[in-house]
C-alpha cells in the first residue's frame, strides 16, 4: 500500500514512517495540511494518516474535508492521529470523513492493525455492491 503521512513533528512523522516502512509499505510524508492535499490530490495514495494540528491554514479536519469532496481522494481512507483528547475533535473529524481517530500517544500495534485492516474493507465494500 501507498500511504501518506501528513504530520508537523519531525521526530512524529519519522517515528511513523518507520513503522509503516518496516511492514514493506511505501511512504509519502509531508508537513503541512497544503502540501497533503496537493500531494494526495496528485497521487491519490491508498490511505492517509493525519495529524489534526498543523502549522499552515488548513488543519487535519480540513483537510480530510477537502480530500472527501475531491473526486480523486473520495474513497481514500483517513486516520487521524492528534494530540487532541476532546470528543468535539474526534466527532469533528469522523464528520469530516476520517475513519479512524488515534490519540498521541497511541499504539504502533493497533495503528499497524488499522492500516492492515483497510484492504479487507475495501474487498467487502466491494463485494456489498
Amino acid at each position: 500500500m501507498r500511504i501518506l503521512i501528513v504530520e508537523d513533528s519531525d521526530s512524529i512523522r519519522h517515528m511513523i514512517e518507520t513503522l509503516v516502512r518496516s511492514r514493506g509499505h511505501e511512504v509519502e510524508a509531508v508537513s503541512t495540511g497544503a502540501k497533503g492535499i496537493d500531494l494526495a490530490l496528485a497521487h491519490p495514495p491508498d490511505a492517509i494518516l493525519i495529524d489534526v494540528m498543523l502549522p499552515d491554514s488548513f488543519d487535519g479536519v480540513e483537510v480530510c474535508s477537502r480530500l472527501r469532496h475531491a473526486d480523486a481522494t473520495r474513497a481514500v481512507p483517513i486516520i487521524v492521529i492528534s494530540a487532541l483528547t476532546d470528543d468535539a475533535t474526534k466527532r469533528r473529524a469522523l464528520e469530516a470523513g476520517a475513519i479512524a481517530y488515534y490519540t498521541k500517544p497511541f499504539s504502533p500495534t493497533a495503528l499497524l492493525k488499522e492500516i492492515e485492516s483497510l484492504p479487507r474493507r475495501e474487498s467487502v465494500k466491494l463485494r456489498l455492491k
